[in-house]
């Protein structure tokens, strides 16, 4: 007996309830505080957001811009305590690597690093409490709750085959990361950091299309997808290195301007700085892999 192909209604639907799942049981998780579940919960966020962007023909446009907005707004939240959990994190690593554990720089600098970035967390994560517990956060939650089995999808949606329509979103999500790709090497010095940053969330919302679409493209959609993730990911670890050398340059200031020694930072960011150079070298070759069929 022939099945009906799905329509892309139906294939959307399908995605979402499986993004809104992952966000929704994240909850717990972060009030309780438990480990990376801040994270968890940002990419659940960031990844439904996105989908929502990539797919948005199918969507009535109102309520899929207000659900990403409020979407965009907690993905902020949880945004401060999870750049300040990377933070602490990374600079724990350096001074583990880098440090002379008898160092009398050390504790003063652990101070203004690890401890400082541990602090901020604990705020953060208060923060993230009580944007939880407030009306604006189950008034999003209720709502898509309800888009798990109805999501407000066009008319057209309904009946349009999935295959195709998703087809062209992955097409249409590849051409920007291929713009963005072809416009880099002309860019002024200053703004290539930044340019960077744009190529990188291009190749993760067309990661995120990707999966979204491969129940319904088979095989082809992973394997693209796996090389915007691995673009995503080599631009993601230029992007924190950059961002660390920044923090920790910002840190000696404020650590030379109290008197104290600051050869440690300065150690510690070149440390960085070469690492970003390590991640801008892989660029290229996964930058010309998203061209590969």
């Amino acid at each position: 007996m022939s099945t009906e192909p799905p329509t892309a209604g139906a294939a959307l639907t399908a995605a979402l309830r499986a993004d809104i799942d992952r966000l929704i049981d994240a909850e717990p998780e972060v009030r309780a505080d438990a480990a990376d579940s801040v994270h968890q919960m940002r990419v659940a966020t960031r990844r439904l957001r996105s989908v929502l962007r990539s797919y948005k023909r199918l969507l009535d446009p109102d309520a899929a811009n207000r659900i990403r907005t409020e979407l965009a707004w907690l993905a902020g939240i949880l945004g401060v305590a999870r750049d300040a959990e990377v933070r602490g994190a990374r600079f724990a690593e350096l001074l583990d690597r880098y440090a002379e554990n008898d160092s009398p720089a050390l504790e003063p600098t652990r101070d203004r690093l690890v401890r400082a970035e541990r602090d901020r967390y604990t705020s953060a994560h208060a923060e993230i409490l009580a944007a939880l517990d407030s009306k604006r956060y189950r008034a999003m939650r209720r709502e898509l709750k309800g888009w798990r089995k109805q999501p407000p999808l066009t008319e057209s949606a309904s009946h349009a085959p999935a295959a195709e329509e998703f087809d062209q979103v992955l097409r249409a999500d590849r051409r920007r990361v291929r713009r963005l790709v072809r416009a880099e090497p002309t860019a002024a010095p200053g703004d290539r950091v930044e340019l960077l940053h744009d190529i990188r969330k291009s190749a993760k919302r067309l990661r995120y299309s990707c999966e979204a679409a491969a129940p319904v493209l088979g095989a082809a959609a992973p394997r693209l997808g796996g090389r915007a993730k691995q673009l995503q990911t080599v631009l993601g670890d230029h992007r924190d290195a950059v961002e660390s050398y920044e923090a920790l340059r910002a840190r000696a200031a404020e650590a030379h301007a109290a008197g104290e020694d600051i050869r440690l930072y300065e150690t510690l960011a070149d440390a960085e700085d070469t690492a970003a150079g390590r991640c801008l070298a892989q660029y290229p070759a996964a930058a010309a892999a998203i061209d590969k069929s």
